[in-house]
């Protein structure tokens, strides 16, 4: 079995859960913060339905700069902005994860600031750890935030304390 089998069907997995947390962001709740050194519900719910975009880089480029690097995207202000940024996210990353090579999965793909390597690892080794473990991250986080401003948390892994 291809290495890109065994990752598809957990990429998907975990874009639709992702999906379902944030169709419940209440949209007058995007300026919620929990702390000052916390991101937004707005901003954090945007770079969550970002964060597959990161894939194409992993999978396209031997590297990204963080000096260099593609400006970030402005902050969707609407949950259907939020929505449509995930779903194209998603596609196009799945398309490219689905036509990759084990081969092409196991070169090395740099992170790099200004010039100098922060790390290098195998492209599937990024995959897992700045797409999908980033992603799983920022969607607890998300959770969280739901509660506090009263949203009901759907089922992640399980089911909620909100389903009936």
């Amino acid at each position: 079995m291809a290495m890109k089998d065994a990752l598809l069907p957990e990429f998907d997995h975990e874009v639709a859960v992702t999906r379902t947390v944030l169709e419940r962001i209440a949209e007058d709740r995007f300026a919620f913060q929990p702390h000052e050194k916390s991101m937004t519900l707005g901003r954090l719910a945007a770079h969550l339905a970002d964060l597959t975009s990161w894939g194409q880089t992993i999978l396209h480029d031997p590297e990204f700069n963080m000096v260099t690097g593609a400006p970030p995207r402005p902050t969707p202000s609407t949950r259907a902005e939020i929505l449509q940024m995930l779903d194209e996210n998603a596609k196009k990353v799945r398309a490219l994860l689905a036509n990759i090579s084990d081969a092409e999965l196991m070169n090395p793909w740099a992170l790099k600031h200004d010039g100098k390597e922060l790390f290098s690892m195998p492209r599937a080794a990024a995959w897992r750890a700045w797409v999908m473990s980033h992603m799983i991250h920022h969607r607890g986080q998300l959770s969280v935030y739901l509660r506090l401003t009263g949203s009901k948390v759907p089922s992640i892994y399980g089911p909620s304390a909100d389903q009936s």
